[in-house]
């Protein structure tokens, strides 16, 4: 599912990114934002008229802002992180 379908305060992890959905700059600040696939997200808030305006997100332990359209570039799953051949529980 996208980050923007992902219930608020429902744990998940990203699995995929669509850096070509993305700017070169645009990329590099969701990078820098610890951004990458395996991480740990969370959606807390949904700013803007009926929830379409920026997403509120916890990047690990750190809660940025993301506009609506990098998060539909961001695929993530819920339940375990997958680190090489073998899964981890959440």
């Amino acid at each position: 599912m996208r980050l923007t379908d992902l219930p608020l305060r429902q744990p998940a992890y990203v699995d995929m990114i669509d850096w070509s959905a993305l700017s070169p700059a645009e990329g590099q600040r969701l990078r820098e934002f610890g951004m990458c696939e395996g991480a740990s997200v969370e959606a807390l808030h949904h700013g803007g008229l009926w929830g379409r305006g920026p997403i509120a997100c916890k990047v690990g332990r750190m809660t940025i802002a993301m506009r609506r359209a990098h998060a539909a570039a961001i695929e993530v799953r819920t339940g375990e992180v997958r680190t090489g051949e073998q899964d981890v529980a959440a």
